[in-house]
């Protein structure tokens, strides 16, 4: 048993160097697709156990790894390359052993198959694998962090705001930028969205010259930190960056609003298992940084958008019919997001009413 385990050990972590030519001939599954595929291991490792009783002794610790390491990538996400890395090792692992074991001559075809697609699902996932390392070394070289070039040409463009047609420019991560202002808000209105999908708060400091300051708004309206709070970011540096966003806008007279963070939900986790959303976003880091804004927007004396208030169940989660993956709003949920951000814009940058002359 323990020349199996040594066996193992060496086999699973030379799959760097022998599987490269395989694993770049596979398909690069999805994210979602990743994530499926080792639901598909483990299950395999399951049926496969019961067919070869060596293997299921001897295989048995290594199915258990793999079973916890999908665990862990379904609350971390799959994009997580260490975990990621963890259930390759295992599955080479387990590849090893059921080389290495003898086989009953009376191994059915299926049980043939499932060997073969377990070998398949190892050479897709090494691709998957290489793909996040070098996608992440390309972020790390990348002289454009903050996303800057994306909306470099519309930014030339837009020109200044109009006199008595006050701008606002919405900033934010991929709630903001999927949310298509022209069909929730009246044309007249000057309303600018600069979200970008997956931001963190450090990189819309990062854009605040070019993407607010720049265009010469009236207000900011910042919708920010759901994906700081997923990546593990502490809520100290969270509420520093937002800080800082706050300061550079009065700095240039611009009147900052902050919007709360929406609640998030499990509902849809069924549907899609990515769509686990409150482990990597619990809800009461949610609560506890709106807190912190509603406080910091009283105490500057800021536009405070509560949109938490009006998407939240009485379980503490997103409602289930305002989202379809437990994070992002649906037009059911943008519907209802819209007049709360309207009024707030409204009560901020519309002049009092006259009064009339006796």
């Amino acid at each position: 048993m323990r020349a199996l385990a040594r066996t193992a050990s060496v086999l699973a972590g030379a799959w760097l160097w022998t599987g490269a030519a395989l694993a770049q001939q596979a398909p690069l599954p999805s994210n979602q697709d990743a994530l499926r595929l080792c639901d598909r291991v483990v299950q395999l490792m399951d049926s496969t156990k019961v067919v070869v009783p060596e293997l299921a002794r001897a295989g048995e610790p290594v199915a258990e790894n793999a079973r916890q390491a999908l665990v862990n990538l379904r609350a971390g996400g799959v994009q997580n390359s260490p975990l990621i890395y963890t259930f390759l090792l295992n599955l080479r692992a387990y590849l090893a052993l059921s080389d290495a074991v003898p086989k009953p001559a009376s191994l059915s075809d299926e049980a043939r198959k499932q060997f073969y697609e377990l070998r398949d699902a190892q050479d897709q996932l090494d691709a998957y694998f290489r793909a996040l390392l070098a996608r992440k070394e390309q972020q790390l070289a990348d002289p454009d962090r903050d996303a800057l070039r994306r909306y470099a040409q519309a930014d030339e463009k837009l020109g200044p705001p109009q006199a008595g047609k006050p701008r606002v420019v919405f900033l934010g991560d991929s709630i903001t930028d999927g949310w298509r202002l022209n069909e929730y808000f009246s044309a007249d209105r000057d309303f600018v969205n600069r979200g970008i999908s997956g931001q963190v708060t450090g990189q819309m400091l990062g854009r605040m010259m070019a993407d607010v300051i720049d265009l010469k708004p009236s207000a900011v309206l910042v919708l920010a930190g759901t994906n700081d709070i997923g990546r593990g970011v502490s809520l100290e540096a969270i509420e520093d960056n937002l800080t800082m966003i706050a300061e550079l806008a009065e700095a240039n007279k611009i009147a900052p609003m902050f919007a709360s963070l929406l609640p998030v939900s499990d509902y849809h986790k069924e549907e899609n298992p990515s769509y686990l959303q409150t482990v990597r976003r619990p809800p009461q880091t949610i609560r506890a940084l709106n807190t912190w804004l509603q406080e910091f927007c009283r105490r500057r004396k800021y536009a405070y958008v509560d949109y938490y208030a009006k998407l939240v169940d009485s379980a503490g989660f997103l409602q289930a019919d305002l989202s379809d993956d437990g994070l992002h709003p649906n037009s059911k949920g943008y519907r209802i997001m819209a007049p709360i951000a309207l009024e707030a814009i409204d009560k901020l940058l519309q002049p009092p009413p006259q009064k009339k002359r006796r």
